[in-house]
């Protein structure tokens, strides 16, 4: 099975990382967790999930990986903020890998300015910003578009993780 790179950080949706990582977990892949400081510790805004860090953005290469998974909630806007983030999220696109993101992960996209020209979903705030950013915005429960799959929020869990374990059964 494949090796998912989940890049996180503070204050991220609970349920949008839980939910699929028991997922892909179940179905045999391995998890590193991806953030800004190696063996720091990041909270969930919700329920206070805490996620140890595997691996500093610094420290990896998308080469390492089969698959990005970006989770909502205020963490793709903490993580937009770090160039190294933002350049990791950007090679992981233009590698033509499974780009999973759900919710406010688009934000950390936009900022890599890699949707221009791609079909995908996410937050209602973050709409405007999607079409900003030179994408088509698309209201759906789940979008694909070549390696990036897109969902809106929690309530698209279900369709957004079949979508998203049969990309990853593909690659």
């Amino acid at each position: 099975m494949g090796k998912i790179a989940i890049i996180i950080a503070d204050m991220f949706e609970d349920v949008e990382y839980i939910k699929p990582a028991e997922a892909f977990k179940v179905k045999g892949h391995e998890l590193i967790h991806v953030g800004l400081k190696k063996g720091g510790k990041v909270k969930g805004k919700k329920q206070g999930t805490e996620v140890q860090i595997d691996n500093s953005v610094k420290e990896v290469s998308v080469e390492d990986f089969d698959a990005l998974f970006i989770p909502g909630g205020y963490s793709p806007d903490k993580l937009r903020g770090d160039p190294e983030a933002v350049k990791f999220v950007k090679e992981f696109m233009n590698s033509g890998k499974p780009v999973l993101s759900i919710c406010h992960a688009p934000q950390i996209l936009i900022t890599a300015q890699v949707l221009k020209g791609r079909k995908v979903t996410g937050w209602k705030s973050v709409v405007q910003d999607i079409k900003n950013a030179g994408a088509e915005y698309v209201d759906k429960s789940v979008v694909e578009d070549g390696n990036l799959v897109s969902s809106r929020h929690p309530g698209d869990l279900p369709l957004f993780i079949e979508a998203a374990l049969k990309k990853l059964k593909k690659e």
